[in-house]
């Protein structure tokens, strides 16, 4: 009896599968290439051992109390057991064949130190020759998972129904080797841990296998054995009938669709704030999961507006917040955004002191919600992303860039412009989505047509307007551009932002959108309640 440690393999780059015995050799689960580890040894080594074998198959058995597992099940296996000195169990020998016969015992010393007895090489699955029938095959990760499954539906129908293992999660090679003997079943389920490795393993065995016979189990503990023993007989039943059917990584199909437009249903909307209603009549608010873009002419509000918003979110909720704004630098932000909660400029001291000041700033920053970029005048461009994914993993829920023009021009590693804004985009994209978050982007707009009216005059934006690849458009769930009409003589119009939907994924309304007013006294946005600017005609 030999024992083993696992590693890497250094033939078919398995991470865990290449067992090293303490006689000398080395073999590997996966791919079941061996090599001698030792020079000491000059006979050539024999795995089979009659012996040995026939020794075990003339062990006792008991049920796994511990696992739930009856006697019934364990007897169906054939699993062997021995006891301690004392009289506590040993290990567990569980039985692997070739051709229907035992070749080798795979043995657990409790709790969890494994040795092979016999030729492991090119064994069949574990529960192979005893599994009959042409139905429905349920594949596990462990022994103890198969019998586990077997146990759940033995307690409700007093049969067995065919359960096999494979020999670990790295051991799927014996899957390809039995595809002739699994593909004899109608449908088959895999039931593998719920951890990486099972996740992997499942991908593997269902490809060799195929879409259209294979189906997936979600389990609510990490194995089966955990849900037979805390969940019972019944839950695990459950887990093996709902299972899903496997398709490739991004194909979904039946349940998981409507499991998907479920959650979809369930998304919170948070309304914008109240100074810039007329976007909540068309966009219903903003969404985790979704791109938000913002575009106008130059000095026509946009870091107003946004400030807005995140001085509206730090109210509604207890998320973090993250802001990267490449065209201040962080002192000047925390100048602005102490200011807005003030209402006041801090740049006159005969409004403000500094007891206000601090009690400003403690509500918008003192409870480390706000976070903000320290960009230090540069960014590139792949360490912006790991920023932005970086600020995301500290607990930022909402994220604003502003702007992506600059994001874009700082580094491009060696791209063109639009393959710059094309790569950044879809990098954006995945952070949004693999994280659950949401960002607002600023961008900027393209130089409006000679003989044209320009931005500046209070010009709203078209979606073509938008500088830069089209993959900005494309990506954004929403687009709002906004505009006021910086040289307009009456002061009122002036002040006045205007606001339009471009595009909304989540409800298709596009148009108009309404206004805002700044006031220059509090330096925050008020609304226009529908009031729409009028200009007095020459002469009135």
């Amino acid at each position: 009896m030999s024992r083993y440690t696992m590693g890497p393999c250094e033939f078919c780059g398995s991470s865990d599968a290449f067992a090293s015995y303490d006689d000398g050799v080395g073999t590997c689960f996966s791919c079941n290439r061996s090599k001698k580890l030792t020079e000491e040894r000059n006979e050539p080594i024999t795995y089979t051992n009659t012996d040995v074998i026939t020794n075990i198959s003339s062990y006792a058995s008991y049920p796994v109390s511990s696992r739930g597992l009856s006697q019934e099940v364990i007897d169906h296996y054939g699993v062997k057991m021995s006891t301690t000195p004392d009289g506590n169990p040993g290990s567990h020998y569980y039985p692997y064949t070739k051709k229907g016969e035992i070749v080798a015992y795979k043995e657990r010393i409790l709790p969890k130190d494994f040795r092979i007895h016999g030729n492991f090489s090119n064994v069949e699955l574990f529960g192979q020759s005893v599994s009959v029938g042409n139905r429905m095959l349920v594949i596990t990760e462990g022994e103890l998972d198969a019998m586990a499954v077997a146990e759940a539906f033995y307690k409700r129908y007093k049969r067995f129904y065919p359960c096999v293992s494979v020999p670990s999660a790295s051991a799927t090679k014996v899957v390809l080797e039995q595809r002739d003997w699994i593909n004899k079943f109608d449908t088959v389920i895999l039931a593998f841990d719920q951890d990486e490795a099972g996740e992997a393993c499942t991908a593997a065995v269902a490809k060799m296998i195929g879409v259209g016979k294979v189906k997936v189990a979600s389990l609510p503990k990490k194995d089966s054995c955990d849900v037979l023993k805390e969940m019972g007989a019944e839950a695990l039943q459950k887990c093996i009938w709902d299972a899903q059917p496997w398709s490739p990584a991004g194909i979904v199909v039946g349940e998981q669709i409507w499991g998907q437009f479920k959650e979809r249903q369930l998304i919170e909307s948070v309304p914008y704030p109240t100074c810039l209603s007329g976007l909540n009549d068309k966009l219903k608010g903003i969404r985790h999961g979704e791109i938000t873009l913002f575009t106008s002419g130059t000095g026509s509000g946009k870091s107003t507006v946004i400030k807005e918003i995140i001085l509206d979110l730090l109210n509604k909720t207890t998320d973090k917040i993250g802001l990267i704004s490449l065209e201040e630098s962080v002192g000047d932000t925390a100048e602005k955004f102490i200011s807005m909660q003030l209402r006041k400029s801090v740049y006159n001291p005969d409004m403000v002191n500094e007891i206000e000041t601090r009690s400003a700033f403690e509500r918008v920053f003192g409870d480390e919600r706000l976070i903000l970029l320290d960009h230090a005048g540069s960014v590139s461009d792949s360490s912006l992303i790991e920023k932005i994914e970086y600020m995301a993993l500290m607990g930022c829920k909402y994220l604003v860039l502003d702007h992506i023009t600059i994001a874009v021009s700082e580094g491009s590693e060696g791209l063109s412009g639009n393959e710059a804004v094309d790569k950044i985009m879809s990098d954006l994209l995945k952070i949004v989505k693999r994280h659950n978050i949401w960002l607002g982007l600023i961008s900027h707009l393209r130089k409006a047509q000679g003989g044209t009216k320009s931005f500046e005059e209070g010009k709203l934006a078209s979606i073509d307007d938008i500088k830069g690849s089209g993959s900005i458009k494309q990506i954004s769930f929403d687009i709002i551009s906004f505009a006021r009409n910086l040289i307009a003589e009456d002061e009122t119009e002036r002040n006045i932002i205007k606001f339009r939907v471009l595009k909304s994924r989540f409800t298709g309304l596009t148009g108009n959108a309404g206004s805002a007013l700044y006031d220059r006294s509090t330096g925050r946005l008020n609304s226009t309640g529908g009031f729409q600017f009028t200009p007095k005609a020459i002469g009135e």
